[in-house]
């Protein structure tokens, strides 16, 4: 891929910076790529670790996956002010080191919750360098080439849902601990052409530290909502257990809420959220990642546990929707200058959901996958191509550029939390099932749910183009 901004033959003096500038981006990008990676590969290596903890159902084993994204999700945003307070540099590399040593803390994992732990420190040191990224690649960058440059920082997430699952396939098949131990190289390399390299650029000299503590509150809302989710099964859907869970979840959010709109510097800026158009995004980015996660939660477990596929093979099998993700979203710009983004957002996920219905009819015991997942798998990946990415730019759009750095990191707490929940009730639903014909209705059980949240994030879409029509009219 030719790095846009970063490849001018010519050296003058505006460009003798140039091959420090190239660094930079292979640093960033080397840090984003696996941080994203590390989301695909162990949803493949979760049926692996299943197997060597023995005795661990797979309602302990999501927190694996639920962990890291609660917490990645609630640090998002105080580490991207805490990034602007003391300097990006600082905190990106601080990040890197943090995921980096966690990697190598999971891969040594000894039980279930050594690994859930590492899982948890990998998840901060990314919220960490997620937000500071970004910022570094544009210090770095001239500011006629920042639009390419920021195209390549977004494909890099795209590249990793696709590469993603063939990696993670790969590495299983050695041993499950070497989807945790390939980091580990990777960002010590990093870190040490990352000293030289990167921006050396001081951070602001005031301004009010971020609401921690709000942060917290978050994080416990969140994992509340997860442990009754996943243990609904098996607690049963309407016990005090359950209950007490979601009690506790909603007024924990309450909570939240109500601090951040007192806080001088909250984890979610309650006004951004008044905003029509940055609203109805991020309400639909939110569904949709729902949806998106049970979907690649259960095509995995779907290959291996009743199909019988081997880690690599389920790797294989799965790659073709994530691999139509990056050309779709490239090639849909046309088609969201013709239609509107929000009524292509909507198209979008109209396809995902006709591809989980596909599964839902089609799939059957015996494995069939030309003619049964494969088609889902490509209706999906159209589906997120054209859904997510407009979503998401979308949400940027309706914000100034002042406010772009925050409104980018809540929606991607938003989708976070999206895939908290999805994981949750996917694994709530499947449940534990014994036999063929009972998995095959758990997992009907969790596509219907999929469908369901699917639709509603076309609805929210459709919300999100009328309100795009509003606002254009408006100006």
């Amino acid at each position: 891929m030719e790095l846009v901004g970063f490849s001018n033959p010519v050296a003058g003096p505006a460009d003798r910076d140039r091959p420090h500038r190239r660094a930079a981006f292979l640093v960033v990008a080397a840090a984003v790529f696996v941080s994203n990676l590390d989301l695909f590969i162990v949803n493949v290596a979760l049926p692996a670790m299943q197997q060597h903890f023995r005795g661990s159902s797979l309602a302990t084993l999501s927190w694996v996956l639920n962990g890291y994204a609660v917490v990645f999700a609630a640090l998002l945003v105080p580490a991207g002010r805490l990034a602007d307070r003391i300097g990006h540099r600082r905190v990106f590399l601080a990040g890197l080191a943090v995921f980096t040593a966690a990697s190598a803390l999971c891969a040594l994992a000894p039980a279930v919750g050594w690994l859930d732990a590492g899982r948890v420190v990998q998840a901060a040191g990314a919220a960490a360098l997620m937000p500071t990224s970004l910022a570094l690649l544009l210090d770095a960058t001239p500011a006629a080439e920042r639009p390419g440059a920021i195209r390549a920082w977004a494909s890099i997430g795209g590249i990793a849902a696709g590469l993603g699952p063939v990696l993670g396939g790969l590495l299983v098949e050695a041993d499950w601990r070497w989807v945790f131990i390939a980091n580990v190289p990777v960002g010590l390399a990093a870190l040490a052409v990352g000293g030289r390299v990167l921006p050396r650029l001081r951070g602001k000299e005031s301004g009010p530290l971020p609401d921690l503590f709000g942060a917290v509150l978050l994080t416990a809302a969140i994992a509340a909502l997860a442990v009754s989710l996943v243990k609904g099964d098996t607690w049963g859907w309407a016990s005090p257990q359950v209950l007490a869970g979601l009690l506790s979840s909603a007024l924990l959010t309450g909570w939240f809420l109500r601090r951040s709109a007192r806080h001088r510097a909250p984890i979610v800026e309650l006004p951004l959220l008044r905003v029509p158009v940055f609203a109805a995004a991020n309400t639909a980015a939110l569904l949709f990642t729902l949806a998106f996660a049970g979907m690649l939660l259960t095509s995995v477990l779907w290959c291996q546990q009743a199909w019988g596929y081997s880690a690599l093979r389920t790797g294989l099998a799965i790659a073709p929707g994530p691999l139509l993700v990056p050309p779709v979203a490239l090639g849909s710009a046309a088609l969201v200058r013709g239609l509107g983004p929000g009524r292509v957002a909507a198209l979008g996920t109209l396809l995902f959901a006709a591809g989980i219905g596909w599964w839902t009819a089609a799939v059957g015991v015996r494995p069939g996958y030309a003619a049964e997942l494969l088609p889902g798998l490509l209706l999906t990946g159209l589906g997120v191509g054209l859904a997510l990415p407009t979503l998401i730019g979308s949400a940027a759009a309706a914000l100034p550029p002042t406010r772009f750095a925050t409104g980018s990191a809540i929606t991607t707490m938003a989708r976070q939390i999206g895939a908290v929940v999805g994981v949750a009730l996917t694994v709530g639903l499947i449940g534990t099932p014994h036999g063929p014909q009972a998995a095959l209705d758990g997992f009907r059980r969790g596509w219907t749910l999929v469908i369901a949240t699917a639709l509603l994030a076309c609805a929210a879409a459709l919300v999100l183009a009328a309100a795009q029509r509003r606002t254009a009219e408006s100006r």
